[in-house]
């Protein structure tokens, strides 16, 4: 007998999720949260993040399901096929409890839940083995994306709509280690606070053999220095848009449209859709670490950044704090009342700078702006146009205008303290003399960027 769904969750089932893979699990009830886990070629990182979620509260444990999407495309070499197979066979040992290796036990006696889609055709959801010849990944569309899709799309098949508790889809990597308490603090989070999205703040793991930790700290730290300006600027997508950050309800994911299938930068797009409709709230009490290594998986991000500043000796800036003022006067006043009248908001953005200006006219801003002004029939219809134009792409677009045009990229000793003045944020930098290395230095820089982070975010809730 086939499941019945909410209607909402129904139409999405039908409409938006994609039916080539299907849940392979020992099915159980009341899941009120699932984790999804994408893994290309990470069969030793899947023990670590099994073992680290296995240390939760095994109340938490036993309402959550734990869902790998193993995935790889037609064209993926041999030995990732190979490894995906390991990680498979693993898997499916553990959760049909024939498993001898020693994490099978650890996991069986956590209590926890685990999901995997496999080859073939079912009609209740789970996991996907998008591996198995015939289930791999199309060239055109194989990536993070599509895997991350494939797994949220099948959590809404396996939750308990009898219970008015929230559902959560939480996504992560298998590259990651989590902390005791992450699937308790998430759920005490969502309950408590009452919200629909969210994203957990993070560490990069810098204790991993084999990394290079000036790399990865220096990444970091333009990161933060990026969201600690967009928060500044009191920007709505100031966060980050780190994949195994992500969580929301299921009635979030729904009204979005769901996860998209790009390759790479999934998490931003999916992030920037709900934002549009709800606040990204923080979760700082818990903390994920992804991975600081080296990968191909992705053509941006942590691990083309750290295979650059390795291979290539390219060093890594941070924007001209200038940048972030221009983007706070812009800001300002597009929420203002000067923005109802189309022809003086043009002519004000002159007054903040030339290139915003310039910028805004490339863009089309005058016409889209009349047409919005013209159809927006009341103050909340005219406060989502402002999001949905002028949007977390849209402000990267303009933050690299400003970078092409007049403020060129800085070091990162110049950026950070231009920040921490700008935003008055007081540092103790005694510390900094020239007996200490670059690494110890940024390393101070990058635990007063963390705080900053947190105290420019709860100085915006006011």
């Amino acid at each position: 007998m086939q499941k019945a769904y909410p209607d909402n969750v129904d139409f999405y089932i039908e409409k938006k999720s994609l039916k080539r893979w299907n849940l392979e699990w020992t099915e159980v009830s009341g899941v009120r949260a699932v984790i999804v886990i994408p893994a290309i070629c990470e069969f030793k990182n899947i023990k670590r993040v099994l073992i680290s979620l296995a240390q939760n509260d095994r109340f938490c444990l036993q309402k959550s399901l734990i869902v790998f999407v193993v995935n790889n495309s037609v064209s993926s070499a041999t030995e990732i096929k190979d490894d995906n197979n390991k990680s498979i066979s693993l898997l499916r040992e553990i959760i049909n409890k024939r498993s001898s290796e020693e994490i099978a036990k650890t996991i069986w006696n956590s209590g926890m839940h685990l999901g995997l889609i496999d080859a073939s055709y079912e009609m209740h959801l789970g996991l996907i083995d998008a591996s198995y010849e015939g289930k791999e990944f199309n060239e055109a569309i194989a990536g993070v994306g599509l895997a991350r899709k494939i797994g949220m799309d099948t959590a809404l098949q396996v939750f308990d709509y009898t219970t008015s508790e929230k559902k959560l889809i939480i996504s992560l990597d298998a590259d990651c280690l989590v902390e005791e308490n992450y699937l308790s603090e998430i759920s005490l989070f969502f309950k408590k606070q009452n919200v629909s999205a969210a994203t957990v703040d993070f560490e990069h793991n810098l204790s991993e053999d084999g990394i290079n930790r000036l790399g990865i700290i220096s990444y970091e730290i333009f990161l933060r220095h990026y969201v600690a300006g967009l928060l500044f600027a009191q920007s709505p997508f100031a966060f980050h848009t780190v994949g195994s950050t992500v969580a929301c309800d299921h009635e979030a994911y729904i009204k979005v449209g769901g996860m998209n299938t790009k390759k790479a930068a999934e998490d931003f797009y999916f992030l920037q859709k709900l934002a549009k409709h709800f606040r990204i709230n923080r979760i700082d009490s818990i903390k994920v670490k992804p991975s600081a290594r080296e990968s191909w998986r992705v053509p941006f991000g942590t691990g083309r950044s750290m295979i650059d500043f390795t291979s290539k000796k390219k060093n890594i800036f941070v924007y001209d704090t200038d940048i972030y003022i221009i983007l706070k006067g812009w800001l300002d006043l597009l929420h203002s009342d000067l923005s109802l009248n189309p022809g003086q908001i043009l002519s004000e953005t002159k007054k903040i700078h030339p290139e915003l200006y310039n910028f805004l006219e490339s863009r089309g801003f005058s016409k889209d702006w009349e047409k919005i002004l013209e159809n927006s029939k009341s103050i909340k219809q005219l406060n989502y146009q402002r999001k949905n134009w002028f949007d977390a792409f849209e402000t990267l677009k303009l933050v690299h205008h400003l970078r092409d045009t007049s403020f060129p990229m800085i070091d990162i000793d110049s950026g950070v303290k231009k920040l921490f003045k700008l935003v008055q944020h007081t540092a103790n930098f005694e510390w900094v003399d020239e007996k200490i290395s670059i690494e110890e230095k940024y390393s101070h820089y990058l635990s007063e960027l963390r705080l900053l982070e947190i105290a420019l975010h709860n100085k915006n809730l006011v």
